[in-house]
């Protein structure tokens, strides 16, 4: 996998993306966001936004209705399937509650993928060594690959989620709602280990999630989703002191009706990534 962060370097471009589920459920408005090679980058933004939806755009699940959605320069759309299929292999998705199959061991979880995508490359031993790598990568002990799934405590549950998905090596990793459901400690190990994999694998993230605070500590950017667009972008620091109406309310958990003092609010300082 790679090692070295280089964030000068595009890998998804959206422009002018328009999303609907017909003429009562429009998605995207005209959406337009980059995400580039070793960078994480968080989406927030109002329930029912369509953060979900972005991401399964983005590993082509769901396809755009107009405008442009590039990776590495060749619009998504355009592929044929073998390079549809490559760009799922390169982009791991973590689905928001891990979704780990009840009747497999955590083990046969993470080989399935393996089976799946390399049957005609990866020998039983190589599949087998895979898994013990991907285990190590999230700190859990091997001796966890025989527990079931209901078996597991959730924060167990959603490593076990991000092994499966780094378990095919892939090069960006888009995690639905990472956090959500753990207590604070297991939250904060998950955070945790998005940097480290970001760290140590060079790995690109996109975070989905509504917990600020993992977002405001792991995040080189974060995107702020309403109404069909990307109402701001920028750092951490930025959109805490943004002044736009919309994201102010959102980041500091004011409805848009409560008058708001921002000399009063002030983000903890461990939120803050500059």
């Amino acid at each position: 996998m790679p090692g070295i962060k280089n964030v000068d370097t595009e890998l998804f471009v959206l422009r002018d993306v328009w999303k609907s589920f017909g003429p009562e459920a429009v998605v995207f408005l005209g959406l337009d966001l980059r995400l580039c090679r070793g960078e994480t980058l968080g989406i927030i933004g109002p329930s029912g936004a369509g953060k979900s939806v972005l991401l399964k755009c983005l590993i082509g699940l769901l396809p755009i209705d107009r405008g442009e959605l590039l990776f590495e320069g060749m619009s998504v759309a355009e592929m044929r399937s073998e390079e549809q299929q490559r760009l799922r292999q390169r982009v791991g998705l973590l689905f928001q509650g891990s979704v780990l199959f009840d009747s497999m061991t955590s083990g046969e979880n993470l080989a399935y993928g393996l089976h799946e995508q390399f049957f005609r490359t990866m020998t039983d031993e190589q599949i087998a060594e895979r898994v013990a790598w991907a285990f190590e990568a999230v700190g859990l002990p091997l001796s966890e690959a025989t527990t079931m799934p209901k078996d597991l405590s959730g924060g167990m549950q959603k490593r076990v989620g991000i092994a499966r998905t780094i378990v095919t090596q892939p090069e960006v990793v888009l995690y639905d709602s990472p956090t959500e459901g753990l207590d604070p400690p297991n939250a904060h190990r998950i955070s945790d280990l998005i940097v480290e994999l970001g760290d140590k694998l060079g790995v690109t993230s996109v975070i989905v999630s509504h917990d600020l605070r993992t977002v405001f500590t792991v995040c080189d950017r974060v995107a702020y989703l309403q109404e069909g667009r990307i109402l701001e972008t920028g750092s951490p620091a930025s959109l805490a002191a943004s002044s736009h109406p919309e994201v102010r309310d959102f980041v500091t958990g004011h409805p848009p009706e409560e008058p708001f003092d921002p000399q009063a609010f002030q983000l903890p300082t461990t939120w803050k990534k500059q």
